[in-house]
């Protein structure tokens, strides 16, 4: 049997078993593991034992459960709800201003914990509310939480970002100085957008009333701006002390573990019991990464030793003589296929293997890579049937804001997405130049 056969087989046996409802990690590890003792026998087995090795000796994995300690406690602390009132205040005089207050809320979020799921709970519980009942078009609320909730994925500290770069073997510091200016130009796009439309049709996002805007006065807009502290001291002790140099990737967790509990504790938040639960998520989430990582590194070696990225290559330079391009765009349909079936996690360890050595080999740079796939997941996330956000925001969202409304809400958006994604791939120093800045060339 042919190694493209031998291939093929195994990823047709994976998808199979995904499609059963077995957890990622059991399905790629299953089939990498009886793939390597059909083809070497009883030393196959060792492929197994080498990538657990290999997953205990990475040092910047201590970076994983320190940064979802800093999101679950980040969330316990208030400090959404602190940040939603100022920005109302401050924007809500403006057409469709609460949902640019909730764009801004996001990227907040996100540049404080690195998850989606933690922006769409804080986007649902708390800006959802407040927009429908001020009258907000549901659709274009939809729309505003979903997509500002992707950005988690993308902004620093994005824990997604960490697991490319621990299975492309790519700094993650470089990853995410390469996804902060992708990041903020998506948000202004999405800004942009709420501003153009609320202003053709205003009925889709009302300003406060006159009677409203008269009862807040200007001592209390100004007192208010103090919600906006706290957020960005966590974010420079986590991302800025990294940056200039005064925190390694892993102490630059640690510190953000440390000042996410002083800020749970200054807001009178931090009990055990908010410890105890958040200790347990933590630990859940991490030991689900730490099997998938270790799968993915597993089933990785099998497809080094069968020479499928070889085969792959040759598949597509020389029998089907793409050019270099064309590869990468037919690389991101994939990403985009398999997302609406798929989360980002089981994309990345299924393809990893095949597209990121593809990528070196055809001289693109994989930090710029890294953000293409970023992006390409965001959109997946929000494309029907089974994206990964449509179904959180029907499970978050009240009955009044139907799955057909979710649908059709992210329409606009995901145009913003490819249209971002486009910008990316034409003109890869919106990536690559902070990057290089830090880091040098």
């Amino acid at each position: 049997m042919s190694h493209e056969m031998i291939a093929l087989m195994m990823f047709s046996s994976l998808m199979l078993m995904l499609m059963t409802g077995q957890r990622v990690f059991g399905a790629v590890g299953f089939v990498a593991v009886v793939s390597a003792l059909w083809l070497w026998g009883d030393g196959g087995s060792e492929m197994a034992f080498s990538a657990s090795i290999k997953l205990l000796n990475w040092y910047p994995l201590l970076t994983l459960p320190l940064f979802v300690f800093m999101g679950y406690m980040l969330s316990e602390s208030g400090i959404a709800g602190d940040l939603y009132r100022m920005l109302h205040v401050w924007m809500g005089s403006l057409r469709g201003g609460l949902a640019i207050g909730t764009i801004v809320l996001m990227v907040l979020i996100s540049a404080m914990n690195g998850l989606s799921v933690a922006g769409m709970a804080i986007g649902t519980s708390i800006a959802l509310p407040e927009m429908l009942r001020r009258g907000y078009d549901k659709r274009m609320v939809s729309g505003v939480i979903q997509a500002g909730s992707s950005l988690g994925i993308l902004v620093p500290p994005s824990i997604v970002l960490v697991l490319y770069g621990m299975i492309a073997r790519q700094p993650v510091g470089q990853l995410w100085l390469a996804g902060a200016v992708p990041g903020l130009i998506m948000a202004c796009l999405f800004v942009a957008y709420i501003l153009i439309r609320c202003r053709l049709q205003p009925e889709l996002g009302p300003p406060l009333t006159a009677e409203e805007r008269e009862q807040i006065t200007q001592a209390e807009k100004i007192r208010l701006l103090g919600a906006g502290v706290l957020p960005l001291l966590i974010i420079f002790a986590v991302i800025g002390l990294f940056v200039l140099g005064y925190t390694s990737l892993v102490e630059c967790s640690a510190v953000g573990a440390l000042v996410a509990m002083l800020a749970a504790l200054f807001k009178r938040r931090l009990s055990f019991r908010v410890l105890h639960n958040t200790l347990r998520k933590t630990l859940g989430i991490s030991c689900m990464f730490m099997w998938i990582i270790m799968a993915a590194l597993c089933f990785g070696a099998v497809f080094d030793g069968l020479g499928a990225v070889k085969a792959i290559e040759t598949l597509f330079l020389e029998q089907w003589e793409l050019s270099p391009w064309e590869v990468l765009l037919l690389m991101q349909l994939t990403y985009i296929i398999m997302g609406m079936f798929l989360d980002d996690t089981a994309m990345l360890v299924i393809v990893a293997p095949l597209f990121i050595p593809l990528i070196i080999e055809l001289e693109f740079s994989p930090i710029w890579y890294g953000v293409l796939y970023t992006v390409t997941c965001q959109i997946a996330y929000m494309t029907p049937p089974f994206g990964y956000n449509l179904f959180l925001m029907k499970a978050m969202a009240p009955k009044e804001v139907g799955l057909v409304d979710i649908y059709r809400s992210i329409l606009p958006f995901v145009g913003i997405m490819l249209l971002a994604l486009l910008l990316f791939m034409l003109f890869p120093q919106l990536s690559l130049w902070l990057p290089e800045l830090v880091y040098g060339n």
